[in-house]
């Protein structure tokens, strides 16, 4: 873990200070930690990996100076090789003549010490904070009915809706909380089918969900959060086609929210001769319609279980009996040979 504290350090009563309080804290919480200081990255993780301590301001060479040259961030091949040649210390490798060693090794070797000394700047880029998907609603005077409820959703979802596009993600699963004035509170968790920022779509499809919640004495905050959000991917328009219709994916956020999206299954082909392996059942939240492949014959639509005829003769038999009745053939159609899976 980096963590930049500049300026900060006269908080703790200086930087020696911070760092006992540092180790204290992770102690108590049953860490066992290494901690170390510098002016550079490179030289706060040479210390917290290879010995304790603090780099003063300009003197990072004599508080490195005696660590092995693994505390650079090298790779496995480069540390062993200069160890070979006697150079086991930072120290040792600050006052070998630089020339030879980039040849040998690369400008990477002479970057790192560079780094690690503060003679050449090294970026850090710091892990921001995913975005938080979620707003909030008071009210002067607590709602009960179910258009109010509706009408104070839907300008949350145009709030909510305006901060996803400027991230360019869409919700997926959308979660309402309603505070009562008694402070009990319920939610309302809609899961959707595709991830959307759209609020006349996602709007509607919270009827049933908030129809079924108890207001009791009435309801005076209202919360929605995106609480699982996917990136957005941007739609090209075309100018000879209409835009593609996105009532499948309403359907099935509607029939999901009933039954649950796992239980809204498809079709999907599988690259397979064999009939009963010839498709796959997938959830329809989860994928995308894909053709089938058109069957080089046509073939029935249901298999019925065979039954037992008596018959003679080559095939198809002119004459067979079929439940105590005497039939005579005067079309048949196959039977069609099926080869196995050869690359199974």
């Amino acid at each position: 873990m980096v963590m930049d504290i500049t300026g900060s350090a006269h908080l703790s009563g200086g930087e020696a200070a911070m760092l006992d309080d540092l180790r204290q804290r992770l102690r108590r919480s049953g860490l066992t930690v290494q901690v170390g200081l510098g002016d550079t990255r490179g030289a706060a993780w040479a210390l917290a990996r290879h010995g304790e301590g603090v780099a003063s301001p300009g003197a990072a060479l004599a508080a490195l100076g005696p660590l092995p040259v693994a505390g650079l961030r090298l790779e496995a091949e480069t540390v062993t090789a200069l160890q070979r040649l006697g150079l086991r210390s930072i120290a040792q490798l600050a006052d070998t003549p630089r020339a030879p060693l980039a040849r040998r090794f690369g400008p990477g070797l002479m970057i790192r010490l560079d780094q690690a000394l503060g003679v050449q700047p090294e970026q850090i880029s710091p892990h921001a904070e995913p975005p938080h998907y979620g707003v909030r609603l008071s009210l002067p005077e607590p709602i009960g009915l179910e258009a109010d409820v509706m009408a104070a959703t839907g300008r949350l979802l145009d709030r909510l809706c305006d901060r996803m596009a400027n991230h360019g993600t869409g919700a997926r699963v959308l979660n309402l909380t309603l505070q009562r004035v008694d402070s009990q509170a319920q939610d309302v968790e809609l899961r959707l089918a595709r991830p959307m920022r759209d609020p006349a779509r996602i709007l509607p499809l919270f009827a049933r969900g908030v129809g079924e919640v108890d207001a009791g004495f009435g309801i005076d905050r209202l919360r929605l959060e995106a609480v699982q959000v996917e990136p957005l991917e941007m739609l090209q328009i075309d100018h000879d086609k209409p835009p593609p219709s996105d009532r499948t994916d309403d359907l099935i956020t509607r029939i999901g929210v009933r039954i649950g999206l796992e239980n809204v299954q498809r079709f999907l082909p599988v690259d397979s001769n064999i009939p009963e392996r010839s498709f796959v059942i997938v959830p329809a939240a989860w994928s995308r319609p894909e053709p089938f492949p058109s069957a080089p014959r046509p073939r029935p639509l249901i298999l019925f279980p065979p039954e037992p005829i008596a018959a003679a003769g080559p095939h198809p038999p002119p004459q067979f009996r079929w439940r105590r009745m005497s039939m005579t053939t005067l079309n048949a159609t196959g039977p069609e040979r099926i080869a196995p899976e050869w690359w199974l």
